[in-house]
């Protein structure tokens, strides 16, 4: 007879680290040893002021000590505050508050459905969008979409950023176009200025709606705000989350006020989205990320390991500001050489790239132990 194994209380559907971490500061965690690790991915691009910052623990303390909860039934002046500063951080008119980039996503994809009349959804080639079904309409990664074929929204997918492309492709039956910036889990690919310029061209002449998911490029990760502003193109709608509360479960729908216009009482809801501990956190981060130099410090950080990355296993150094790639054909090896070094990065849907998301004010200290990690790194001869 074979033994049953136990059902684990905690469903392993990720394959965690082989140690706990138990604590957290600035660039580090640490594990229930006490030993420290650079963290250059980021809790997934979250920890955007680091781990535990002090402001943002300030803030969630004497919120919770003032009113831990209340639903979008009562007004709450954090709510009201924190609105008003994203929007304004964005370049936005107005924000609708839910939990997640997934919740995001799917609000900002049914409201380009609800407010089109259309019925097909447009998405680019390896494009991540997330796991709800309109998210998954647009999400290019087989592997979670085929299970609900039958119940996904259909999608036009066009090549990331192919011009000529973009300029054949057929709009007029579009709701929504959806794109990441730079798209991270297919291996931090990023496109032209001229890109973003014209497909808002296309989406102006055809009443497409257009959604940048900055749920990872945004809250200063590029050196600016958000990467519309990067890119000098101002979407319809802007979706956030991750680094939008420093790790505090919190997503937003941003958008202009002509959508803003269309939208009447009951068309999106969240009970926990816009809590007061969620907006104290949003507030906090928003503060840190403008005032303590973060968005440059990211651009710093970007120019230095571009230049001392040279003559390393590192072939090239893609993406913009701390949402980067380090392409290399030994990635998978040197992604384990790094974590013996204490040193935690991603991996990504490219096998020869891996992911750097580190808390935007990652340290000198923190730099020079990567640099000079992957520079020891001796890759097996082949």
């Amino acid at each position: 007879m074979t033994a049953t194994l136990p059902i684990p209380a905690l469903l392993p559907t990720y394959a965690p680290y082989p140690f706990p971490l138990v604590r957290g500061e600035g660039d580090r965690v640490f594990d229930d040893q006490g030993q420290g690790w650079w963290d250059f991915y980021g809790g997934h691009c979250v920890c955007a002021t680091g781990h535990s910052h002090p402001k943002v623990v300030k803030a969630l303390a004497e919120q919770a000590a003032t009113l831990l909860f209340y639903s979008a039934a009562a007004a709450l002046p954090v709510r009201d505050e924190a609105a008003a500063k994203i929007t304004a951080f964005a370049g936005m008119d107005s924000v609708f508050f839910c939990n997640s980039g997934a919740e995001a996503n799917e609000n900002a994809l049914k409201l380009a459905l609800l407010l089109t009349g259309r019925k097909t959804l447009g998405a680019f080639q390896g494009g991540w969008h997330g796991r709800t079904l309109l998210a998954l309409s647009v999400t290019d990664d087989p592997k979670i979409t085929e299970p609900f074929a039958d119940q996904l929204v259909p999608c036009r997918r066009l090549p990331f950023g192919d011009l000529a492309a973009l300029a054949a492709a057929d709009f007029s039956d579009l709701a929504g176009v959806i794109l990441e910036p730079i798209q991270s889990m297919a291996g931090i690919k990023t496109a032209s200025r001229e890109l973003f310029q014209a497909l808002r061209a296309k989406c102006n002449a055809s009443g497409t709606l257009l959604i940048f998911d900055e749920i990872q490029t945004g809250m200063g990760r590029l050196g600016t705000p958000f990467a519309a502003q990067l890119y000098g193109v101002r979407p319809d709608l802007i979706t956030s989350a991750k680094g939008l509360a420093s790790g505090v479960p919190m997503g937003a729908l941003l958008m202009t006020a002509a959508v803003a216009a269309k939208l009447k009482g009951g068309d999106l809801g969240s009970t926990f989205g816009g809590g007061p501990l969620a907006c104290a956190a949003l507030l906090a981060t928003v503060d840190v990320i403008a005032h303590e130099g973060l968005m440059s410090n990211a651009m710093a950080a970007a120019a230095r390991l571009r230049k001392e990355l040279v003559g390393s296993v590192v072939t090239e150094v893609v993406g913009e500001g701390l949402l980067l790639g380090l392409r290399s054909a030994h990635a998978a090896a040197l992604k384990k050489h790094l974590l013996a070094h204490h040193l935690l990065v991603g991996g990504s849907g490219d096998a020869s790239v891996l992911r750097l998301m580190p808390p935007l004010n990652v340290s000198d200290e923190a730099l020079s132990a990567l640099i000079a990690a992957i520079h020891a790194f001796l890759p097996e001869p082949t």
